[in-house]
Parts: structure tokens; C-alpha cells; sequence
């Protein structure tokens, strides 16, 4: 599933493609993706101008003129890619038309992605979705503080904490992991030990692997791609993910990086550096 990087990538992407831009119609090839599509959804956003594209957590905003707001969700498979005026492809679920010919197909092969809508940026933040998510990590009040004060008195390990969304927002698997390495951290260790100075390095190891993916366009693993429909190619630049085995490259421990599972899900991470 795309991660902050993919989703933030995707964003910008958009916004390029999209801002200023009047909306011209928007097609519905089936009533429903992971959940049914919003009823009138075509009617409320004709002619309206997009004005921005962002993100929160994992979601991606496209805010209106009036004042009413897109949300999607890439879903496991989902793509948002700025396409031609050629005929839809399979899974070309939802065909956004905009002026000058700029066309954006929402393709979801497994179709585990979200479309909806929101009619204003008040009714966003009580959006059922987006209620109860943690801080942006790239936001300015996300720190060493806050990270502690959201892990304060948790009894499940660091990794577990991390990928829960009211905790910090956007985080997955991938970024987890790599974020652990950097500050040193085991996903073992029980996530209300993270204090102090601990909570610092790792605050500032999650905001710097975002960022440095973000700068590569995301990871591609499999259906993953930018707006344009470029592939990312941070998973060249990955330090333990997917890795079992292989050298440590922070380290001469000779036991390479070891792959334990952790809640269903696979965690990489070197058992020297990491404590």
C-alpha cells in the first residue's frame, strides 16, 4: 500500500497538472470502489476550479473553489495518473476531464481504494476517515515531545505503535522500518520506553527517510507510480527493508539484517545497531 512518500509524490504531481484548472466532467465507470462512490458526486464538482492538491496521512485532497473537497485513497493497487483523452483502460474506474485537455483516470485493479467528497474543509476534519489521525510527520509540531507524549504508556513494541495512525499519520510498513535503523531503535522495544532524547532521534530519523523518499518520487513495488506514471526508485536507497540476510550497512555485526513478523507484518532490522 502507497505510504506518505507515495501519496505526497502523487500529490504534487497533481497539483502541476491540475491547479487552476476548471473541472469539465467527471465519470463514473462503476458505482463503487472499496465502499459505493458518493451519490451526485459528478453534478457537485462540475465546473468547479481545483485551487489545490494536498495530503493528510494517507489520503490525497483536492480542494475546490467552493470550498467542497475530492478525497482518495490509493488503496492497495490504486492509481491517480495523468492520462491522455485515449479510450479507458479496464480498471479505469473514475475519468476526471479538465480544461486544455488534462484528463486523470483513477485506475484500482484490486479496487481497495476510496473516492469521496466533502462539501466543505469543515466537514473534512470531521471526516470519519481523516478523524482521530495523528500529527503530520512533516509538520511543523511533530518533534521528539510530541512523538513521546503519543507512544506515553503504551505496552506494545515501537514498531506496532508506529504504523497506528493516531499515533503519527501516513506511516507504513516500509518507512517504519527504515525510520527504526536510522535512530538505532529496535521494533521490539516496547514503544513507552521512547522518551527523551530517544523520542528526538527518532522524530527527526522519521521526518528525514520521508523526506529523502519523497525527493526520489516514493518506492515502487509493485503497482506504485507518480502522477505522470513514472516509477519512484527509493527502494534502491533502502537500509533494511526487504533485506533479511544481507549485509547491515551501519555496521561489521557479520549477522546481516534479520526478518521477524510483527502483527502479520514482516519487520527488517539489524539486532546489533538496533536496541
Amino acid at each position: 500500500m502507497p505510504e506518505l512518500p507515495e501519496v505526497e509524490t502523487v500529490a504534487r504531481g497533481l497539483e502541476r497538472a491540475l491547479k487552476g484548472r476548471r473541472i469539465l466532467s467527471l465519470r463514473l465507470n462503476r458505482a463503487d470502489l472499496r465502499w459505493p462512490l458518493p451519490a451526485g458526486l459528478a453534478d457537485a464538482v462540475q465546473a468547479q476550479r481545483v485551487v489545490a492538491v494536498g495530503r493528510r496521512a494517507k489520503y490525497l485532497l483536492v480542494h475546490l473553489e467552493a470550498g467542497s473537497v475530492l478525497l482518495a485513497h490509493l488503496g492497495m493497487s490504486g492509481r491517480l495518473v495523468i492520462g491522455g483523452a485515449s479510450g479507458d483502460g479496464r480498471h479505469d474506474h473514475v475519468v476526471i476531464t479538465l480544461e486544455d485537455g488534462v484528463v486523470v483516470r483513477f485506475n484500482d485493479a484490486r479496487r481497495f481504494g476510496l473516492l469521496d467528497y466533502a462539501p466543505t474543509v469543515a466537514a473534512l476534519e470531521s471526516h470519519p476517515r481523516l478523524k482521530g489521525l495523528g500529527p503530520e510527520p512533516l509538520g511543523n509540531q511533530f518533534n521528539g515531545p510530541a512523538l513521546a507524549a503519543s507512544l506515553a504508556g503504551k505496552k506494545t513494541p515501537l514498531k506496532a505503535a508506529l504504523l497506528d495512525q493516531r499515533v503519527v499519520a501516513g506511516l507504513g510498513n516500509i518507512y517504519v522500518c527504515e525510520s527504526l535503523y536510522y535512530a538505532n531503535l529496535s521494533p521490539r522495544r516496547l514503544a513507552r520506553t521512547v522518551t527523551g532524547a530517544r523520542a528526538e532521534t527518532l522524530a527527526q530519523a522519521i521526518r528525514d527517510v520521508l523526506q529523502r523518499a519523497i525527493a526520489a518520487g516514493g518506492s515502487s513495488l509493485r503497482d506504485y507510480v507518480q502522477a505522470t506514471g513514472e516509477l519512484g526508485y527509493f527502494q534502491h536507497h533502502w537500509a533494511v527493508y526487504g533485506k533479511e540476510g544481507k549485509p547491515c550497512p551501519g555496521c561489521d555485526c557479520g549477522k546481516g539484517i534479520r526478518r521477524i513478523v510483527q502483527s502479520g507484518r514482516s519487520t527488517f532490522y539489524c539486532a546489533r545497531r538496533q536496541r
